[in-house]
């Protein structure tokens, strides 16, 4: 009986393996499948781009496509984004996936077929447009992922939920917009999402691979407006006036000092840069006020409140020793992209399955996302993927926002695989 009863246990595992090779391999091949179709879909979004909160034509096709394959669609969610729900054929958990669909007020210089020649208008400037970040990439693969998952929805258990989100790289002045909306418009309810899962396509590495970091991977970003009041006077008397000029130089230097000398270094690395400068019409006027920008990136939350606590006083004691007062403005912006370390454990074997082992752990970076909105409510991961050319290295591609910037379509086939199993190996962990 005992012999009988391990070999039944034996043809029981080998069955359970031999169901979960045949789910992968399925899934791989769909993958393959529909490579094209992601190729035209990407190819004909960042033909006709579009910036954040106005993703209209965007939003159109993903809703479209997302019904055709039989996916539950909700339009409209936090401006014009859209929320598809698969249900799976088995009963489990729920998971998220996530795509950004803005576009950038970038005029493109890359050479191709299906260039933009988009503008619009921004801000109150003209402007050209296009996919510097590679978002039309992320709508591209997760539709690839949608139509992989439907051809095997009665294998699934559990739901997953599509997130196509606007506004990635911010909603226009005095609008809301992005994750964080989508987040108070209920995207991660009805059903309540386990896990949330996203990539992003990226120059820094080359076709094949696939980059992530646990705990915090990409910075909080917030930014800062000081006004330094002095006091207008000719430029030959400086002594009849107090020239905020020469009090926000050294404001700017004093900011420095913030991440260098003030906060724990070994602990996370932050920045407080001055972007821009405002003060004075005349070279013979002192004026009156200088108005300076800027951001602060951080990977620490202690810190971040630490930071912003030090900018306020230093702006303000430098100020007032030289006889000007300074007024500090600080807006938060997205907080810390934090991959959960328990999810991310439980998901890097399935990504370096897909990659065939070519996964780096890599150093924490100091640009944002605002995925960390949906990562504050539940746990999630989030990852990078390699789209360089072959023969260049990282320093001659352009960078993410570049108008130069171009994505080696032959990486997102791994995308659409790398997303589909992480999707469906969760879901299968008890």
């Amino acid at each position: 009986m005992r012999l009988l009863a391990i070999l039944a246990l034996e043809v029981l595992m080998s069955a359970t393996l031999d169901a979960a090779t045949t789910l992968d391999q399925r899934i791989d091949d769909a993958s393959k499948k529909v490579e094209s179709k992601v190729v035209a879909c990407r190819r004909d979004i960042h033909q006709h781009p579009e910036l954040g909160n106005r993703e209209t034509r965007t939003s159109k096709i993903v809703a479209d496509r997302l019904r055709e394959l039989g996916i539950e669609v909700t339009p409209n969610v936090a401006h014009t984004g859209v929320i598809g729900i698969l249900h799976g054929g088995k009963p489990g958990k729920v998971v998220a996936l996530r795509a950004d669909m803005d576009a950038l007020p970038v005029t493109e210089q890359v050479d191709l077929p299906f260039k933009s020649t988009v503008r619009t208008t921004f801000n109150g400037h003209e402007v050209g447009v296009m996919h510097a970040c590679g978002h039309d990439a992320h709508v591209a693969i997760l539709l690839g992922v949608a139509e992989v998952l439907a051809g095997i929805r009665e294998e699934i258990p559990g739901t997953v939920k599509f997130l196509f989100q606007p506004a990635e790289e911010g909603a226009p002045e005095g609008e809301e917009g992005g994750a964080k909306l989508m987040v108070k418009e209920g995207a991660l309810d009805n059903p309540k999402v386990d896990a949330v899962f996203g990539l992003h396509v990226t120059s820094r590495y080359p076709v094949g691979q696939i980059a992530y970091r646990p705990g915090s991977m990409m910075a909080a970003v917030d930014s800062f407006k000081i006004v330094v009041h002095g006091k207008q006077t000719h430029g030959a008397y400086p002594w009849l006036g107090v020239d905020p000029i020469v009090v926000a130089s050294q404001i700017v230097l004093g900011l420095q000092t913030i991440p260098s000398r003030q906060v724990d270094s070994s602990l996370a690395p932050s920045i407080v840069t001055v972007g821009a400068i405002h003060g004075g019409v005349r070279n013979n006027i002192i004026p009156d006020d200088v108005e300076m920008i800027g951001t602060i990136r951080s990977l620490d939350a202690k810190m971040r409140d630490e930071i912003h606590a030090r900018i306020k006083r230093t702006a303000e004691d430098i100020a007032q020793s030289g006889g000007a007062t300074a007024t500090v403005t600080i807006e938060e912006g997205y907080p810390i992209t934090y991959n959960d370390p328990k999810v991310t454990e439980q998901m890097v074997p399935t990504l370096r399955r897909v990659a065939n082992g070519n996964v780096e752990v890599i150093n924490a970076v100091l640009g944002a996302e605002d995925f960390s909105f949906f990562q504050q409510k539940v746990p999630g991961l989030f990852f990078f993927l390699g789209t360089r050319q072959n023969g260049k290295t990282a320093e001659e591609a352009a960078s993410n926002h570049s108008p130069l910037f171009y994505v080696d379509e032959s990486g997102l086939e791994l995308g659409v695989r790398a997303i589909s199993h992480v999707a469906v190996d969760y879901l299968k962990t008890p």
